[in-house]
């Protein structure tokens, strides 16, 4: 027993499976055999127009275009577990696909089925940009290594695909994807969120306007219930037409199997009301070989013209590179332009300030940012200076430490220096770190101009990022060496730029010739 019925964006098959009867009527047999024999021709009628179409569009698919943004028309089949796709697609196909408990379809399988004039069939799996060879005797145990290498031995399920292209006399131009089926309870060997993976693999099929979705269900199930149909419905409300098949039961043959398929619904109580042109799976592979064909008319014009914006895009982007450099001559010469390039642009933004050719990337704004490490900096510096509670309290000791035989109410040279050098140590790390981040700053500027003058060039770029790297760091070591060299300095000398000492000093001075006037003095001693 089996069924499908038709979802969203396309049609389907819904199958009805009964115990095949024990006899069949001449009349019904020769009925059976007109239809049969009517539908050959039409089939044909449509693989000779929609064959080389559906070449490209398969050609296509192997290129894979569908990762660059460019959607292909899709016959995606979709059912719950054990819901009797393998057994529809078979049909479809005449071949046997892997059969068991649990998930039979691990990974989506484009099936490319394609009428072949030749008895003998042409059978083979692509995967991991490979090609095995297969026959009909051995193509679920083909599938199955297949499916083993991509998706792992275990029972877990992959979103690589496996394609099965079967080129056979009297099969239906079509091509269709098989997904796993849809189920909740996770078994032995399979993830805890199974059902979240499968149907994310399957709204990822089925989201695109271009595919046809063909939802297969059981006869017995409620299609109100049915886990496919309510995830087909979430991208199409409305769903598309229904054809009833009857599925092969245990080893009949193909061709048993529609002449079984056929008596059933010529001579079912009930089933033999349903209109005859939505019942067996010759209509249904008619019906899907006529959708295949209209979505793909509707859907080529703008795949072509998506194809033509790709191909100007990565033209223009070729255009764009430079030429290949065949001489020392050419290499030199574009590594002077590239240097002179990346000097012009340093100039402009490390110099003038002139950041127009980074409006969006502020960190490329050179003097506002090196202008906000500035006040950074000095903020520090003004922060540790800044009186604790315990102000003199260390000045008064190094005064009494440096006490000497020396003229009273006279401030030893000692102590002062003293404490100098305990201020110029107390902020002696801040200069350093400034010209580290400084010098940081500026290797990332430089080599963001470097990288981008240099983008076509990427053995040419790694050279000149390296001496670009070794030259900013000798600048950055020289940097340091100057900074360390004149807080030293600073440590030794006491002569102070302060505004306010500098204000009484002038001061003080400028009386100086008063003070040592004899004048002065007489008046003094009066």
């Amino acid at each position: 027993m089996g069924g499908g019925k038709p979802s969203s964006k396309g049609k389907g098959a819904e199958e009805y499976g009964v115990e095949s009867q024990s006899s069949v009527n001449a009349e019904v047999l020769v009925e059976y055999d007109a239809i049969f024999q009517d539908h050959v021709p039409i089939v044909s009628y449509y693989n000779d127009r929609i064959t080389p179409v559906l070449d490209a569009v398969d050609r296509l698919r192997q290129l894979q275009v569908m990762k660059e943004g460019i959607q292909l028309p899709t016959i995606v089949v979709v059912g719950d577990q054990s819901s009797g796709k393998s057994s529809v697609l078979e049909s479809l196909a005449c071949i046997n696909l892997p059969r068991g408990d649990g998930i039979c379809t691990r990974v989506p399988l484009i099936m490319r089925l394609k009428h072949h004039p030749s008895l003998v069939p042409e059978i083979y799996l692509q995967y991991n940009d490979k090609t095995v060879h297969t026959d009909e005797a051995h193509i679920a145990d083909a599938i199955n290594l297949a499916t083993d290498e991509i998706a792992g031995s275990g029972k877990g399920i992959s979103d690589s695909e496996l394609t099965l292209v079967v080129k056979k006399n009297g099969v239906p131009d079509l091509t269709l994807v098989d997904l796993p089926g849809i189920t909740r309870v996770p078994v032995h060997g399979q993830p805890e969120n199974i059902y979240e993976q499968i149907a994310g693999i399957i709204m990822k099929y089925i989201s695109p306007d271009e595919s046809v979705i063909l939802n297969v269900l059981s006869a017995s199930v409620d299609f109100s219930t049915c886990e496919s149909i309510m995830m087909s419905q979430k991208v199409d409300k409305k769903g598309l037409g229904y054809v009833c098949v009857r599925n092969r039961i245990g080893n009949e043959s193909y061709q048993d199997a529609r002449k079984e398929e056929a008596a059933l619904f010529a001579t079912h109580q009930l089933l033999s009301k349903i209109d005859k042109s939505t019942v067996g799976i010759q209509v249904l592979a008619q019906k899907l070989v006529q959708i295949q064909a209209k979505i793909i008319a509707k859907c080529l014009p703008d795949i072509v013209r998506k194809i033509d914006e790709k191909f100007n895009d990565s033209v223009s982007e070729l255009s764009t590179m430079p030429r290949r450099l065949l001489s020392v001559a050419e290499v030199i010469a574009a590594f002077m332009g590239i240097i002179a390039s990346s000097k012009e642009s340093l100039m402009k933004i490390l110099v003038r300030g002139e950041y127009y050719e980074y409006p969006n990337q502020k960190k490329m704004h050179c003097t506002a940012r090196l202008a906000e490490m500035l006040d950074e900096y000095s903020a520090k510096l003004h922060k540790c200076s800044v009186h604790t509670k315990n102000f003199m309290v260390n000045e008064i000791e190094v005064l009494q430490e440096t006490k000497g035989i020396e003229l009273p109410n006279t401030l030893p040279h000692t102590a002062f220096l003293a404490i100098l050098q305990q201020k110029v140590e107390e902020i002696s790390k801040l200069p350093r770190d400034f010209v580290e981040k400084v010098w940081t700053y500026i290797e990332y500027v430089v080599i963001s101009v470097l990288n981008q003058y240099s983008e076509n060039y990427h053995q040419l770029q790694l050279f000149i990022r390296r001496a670009a790297k070794k030259l900013v760091g000798k600048m950055k070591d020289r940097s340091i060496d100057w900074v360390i060299e004149n807080v030293q300095m600073e440590k030794g000398t006491d002569y102070t730029c302060n505004p306010g000492y500098m204000k009484e000093w002038h001061a003080l001075l400028a009386q100086q010739p008063k003070f040592i006037s004899p004048k002065s003095w007489l008046d003094v001693t009066k």
